[in-house]
């Protein structure tokens, strides 16, 4: 212990109160929202009291307290919905503990499929989405895109390990915040605009990624090649590289990724790392062109269309977050 520096000792002391901080921000949480179900359970079981018994209540409460937060008639509606909405099932009771109360308003109010419902809450734990971002993949339609789309590439048949993780991070199509691209854009500038807005392209990639650079240079015999984009995933532990194609998907873009991969795989991984994964990124392509051009490569490659937000209906546009609230992560912050 005499050996430690004072700066470790310090390190460690901040680590534990930080975590300790978690924790307690958690158990909160958790304690909040099995409160208020079992109000919207108290609710529920006396409605026969009328129309006015919840505004009432609300009036009760706030004589009694004060100075708290969260017992507004608007949100003591809302822990009846809760309450009704999963009493029926544990699991959503207990996902929906684990979730901020505004992130569970929101999911009620925004997805009614109770199985893609389920989905969202589950990404949300697992990403550790803020609301904004909750609402922004919800209005991009994230559940289609990353479940329901047919999704193409052949990592079935290229990869011996986590091939269905490699599978869940493409998405059909992406949809990338890039609203400043001018109208006849060209690749280069596609691609300029994506490491200005770094952080939102990678929410949109998805957790795991990490970005190691832009026109990363790698040579063969003497000769300089430039991979668009390429990134690191910490949970599949491998190389994936990102091109980007302005127009229909072409045959010989599958053998110029199969190219880029196996110089990777020769000369940036490392023994530890797994096979490096290609994705190609086109304005549109054609299924079936994209299906036979897959089977012929022996490297695992993705291929999916992308979309920007000024290719998408304005009636669409208009609920999508700024990039301000993109980058918000909100407290928790009841009624």
């Amino acid at each position: 212990m005499l050996d430690k520096s004072f700066k470790e000792i310090c390190d460690g002391i901040k680590k534990d109160v930080k975590d300790t901080q978690l924790e307690i921000m958690v158990n909160a949480n958790t304690n909040l929202v099995n409160l208020y179900y079992r109000i919207g359970k108290t609710l529920e079981e006396n409605s026969k009291w009328g129309n006015k018994f919840i505004d009432n209540v609300a009036i009760e409460l706030k004589n009694t307290f004060p100075n708290l937060k969260g017992f507004s008639i608007r949100n003591l509606k809302y822990m009846k919905t809760f309450y009704n909405e999963y009493k029926d099932d544990a699991e959503f009771v207990h996902l929906g503990a684990q979730l901020p109360w505004k992130h569970n308003i929101t999911l009620m109010q925004k997805v009614k499929d109770k199985t893609i419902r389920k989905w969202y809450m589950k990404k949300c734990l697992e990403e550790g989405w803020s609301k904004n971002i909750l609402i922004y993949q919800i209005d991009t339609d994230l559940y289609k895109r990353q479940v329901e789309n047919v999704k193409h590439n052949n990592f079935n048949l290229t990869l011996k390990e986590n091939s269905d993780l490699a599978n869940n991070i493409m998405k059909e199509p992406y949809v990338f915040d890039l609203i400043e691209l001018t109208e006849n854009y060209k690749e280069r500038e596609l691609e300029n605009k994506m490491i200005e807005r770094l952080k939102n392209v990678l929410l949109e990639l998805g957790s795991g990624f990490s970005f190691v650079g832009n026109q990363y240079k790698i040579t063969v015999d003497n000769e300089d090649f430039y991979i668009d984009l390429l990134f690191y995933h910490i949970k599949l532990k491998c190389y994936i590289a990102v091109e980007l194609k302005v127009g229909k998907f072409k045959p010989e873009f599958g053998s110029k990724m199969g190219f880029y991969l196996t110089a990777l795989d020769e000369q940036v991984k490392d023994d530890n790392d797994n096979p490096s994964i290609g994705i190609i990124l086109c304005s549109s392509n054609s299924n079936k062109i994209v299906d036979y051009t897959l089977k012929y490569i022996n490297k695992p490659v993705g291929v999916s269309e992308y979309k920007i937000f000024n290719e998408l209906p304005n009636n669409l546009l208009k609920d999508f977050p700024t990039e301000d609230e993109l980058n918000m992560y909100m407290d928790i912050d009841e009624e």
